[in-house]
């Protein structure tokens, strides 16, 4: 890793120097645009209006114009600004972790220390961590001030650039003002269903499907040309399932029933899902409404089959997703 930046932490009198790594990667596959008639690859010049010259890089300035004038801001007049001119990464506060709503985090970047001895790092470190607290500290970097957080990762201090408080949009949406209705036989299946789901964070299990996909398109084209045949690559497509869910508590029992017997054979499903299916069944119905209850009973045989035809394709599905 190359270190983005140089400076020091400080709090107090206490000073940390430190090197600046940024903590994450793009690994998304490089694209370049080509014209589809020939392939011919796209480029853009960067052309001075006023002569019509192609101006190199190194040539070009930022300017602001503010409708009536212009002025002309040089790379040394940004360098010239006293916050960048700033090596520090200045403690402000220390606040408990919790107070910081991940909403605010925006890029993440690792601290090495830099000095003969890493005391007053590991001392920091283990201040941060024995505590529970995060630092709010404001530094320049890029030719902005961030405001960021300072936190414990592992053995590593990092920084976490914040967002400022008006970059975070309001979630100002009039559905939710309207009042809404639940039900305990609801609640309680939907709480049976995220406990289904229940499971530890194991981010190494995920992967990026379309970059994979995308991987797989381009090392077939190049195989095999345009005359690529993608179902033969990838399969036929899946028929989506449309339109608005009618029966909240009947999606909610199938969810939950398939998730239960997702470990079996899919031509038989387990009588543990479905006793598991019909308790839920009967709960939910002493617990609704009387209209609810009419509802469930009366479509309770029309549920297990379809309860049962539905399992075939999800479980061939998993076994397709594993297999992948």
């Amino acid at each position: 890793m190359r270190a983005v930046w140089k400076g020091a932490v400080t709090f107090g009198l206490v000073n940390v120097p430190v090197k600046l790594y940024s903590a994450t990667e793009d690994h998304d596959v490089s694209l370049h645009q080509v014209h589809d008639a020939d392939g011919g690859r796209i480029r853009y010049q960067r052309v001075c209006e006023i002569d019509g010259e192609i101006v190199p890089y190194q040539n070009i300035d930022k300017a602001y114009d503010d409708g009536e004038r212009t002025v002309i801001i040089t790379d040394e007049d940004l360098k010239s600004l006293p916050a960048e001119r700033s090596r520090e990464i200045e403690v402000v506060e220390f606040v408990p972790t919790d107070q910081v709503d991940p909403i605010m985090y925006d890029r993440s970047y690792y601290l090495e220390p830099d000095s003969a001895s890493n005391k007053a790092y590991v001392l920091l470190r283990e201040a941060l961590d024995s505590t529970d607290r995060t630092a709010i500290v404001r530094m320049s970097l890029r030719q902005k001030t961030r405001l960021a957080a300072l936190r414990v990762h592992g053995d590593v201090l990092m920084v976490q650039t914040l967002l400022w408080s008006d970059e975070v949009r309001a979630a100002a949406f009039p559905a939710l003002e309207e009042p809404v209705k639940i039900t305990k036989g609801e609640l309680d299946l939907s709480k049976q269903l995220i406990e289904s789901l229940a499971n530890d964070f194991e981010p190494d299990q995920y992967v990026d499907e379309y970059q994979r996909d995308l991987r797989t398109l381009i090392e077939a084209k190049l195989e095999q040309g345009d005359a690529l045949d993608t179902a033969a690559t990838f399969g036929a497509p899946e028929e989506e399932a449309g339109g608005e869910v009618i029966d909240l508590m009947e999606a909610l029992r199938q969810s939950i029933a398939a998730k239960r017997g997702g470990g079996t054979d899919a031509s038989a499903p387990s009588a543990s899902a479905s006793a598991s299916a019909s308790k839920s069944s009967s709960a939910a119905s002493a617990s609704s409404a009387t209209k609810g209850a009419a509802k469930g009973s009366g479509s309770k045989a029309k549920s297990d089959s379809a309860e049962s035809a539905d399992e075939k394709p999800a479980a061939k599905r998993r076994a397709a997703k594993k297999a992948g």
